[in-house]
């Protein structure tokens, strides 16, 4: 058996702000994770590709207020920063 995912380890280091902002983060992380991993079964973030983040914002949020969408923006580019990605997420487009 393997032990879930620590979304809470794999941002440490990054998360800053206060505490409601620090849980808020880690929050979304694992509700994206779980959306991720029910569609894709891709478990954890390493795994992960754009067109993971595409669809969560896509079609997981697509009934969401655009100021949902903007936070969300907020934890996922945490988590690309945390993958050291090469990727600019300007490019990206998560708010409409």
């Amino acid at each position: 058996m393997t032990k879930p995912f620590d979304m809470e380890l794999f941002l440490m280091g990054l998360l800053s702000g206060s505490k409601a902002t620090q849980h808020r983060h880690l929050r979304q992380a694992r509700i994206m994770r779980a959306a991720i991993q029910q569609r894709w079964q891709r478990d954890n973030p390493w795994t992960w590709q754009v067109k993971h983040f595409r669809w969560f914002f896509a079609h997981h949020l697509k009934d969401h207020s655009s100021a949902t969408r903007y936070y969300y923006q907020l934890t996922a580019i945490l988590i690309w920063r945390r993958l050291k990605n090469d990727l600019r997420l300007g490019s990206l487009t998560f708010v409409s």
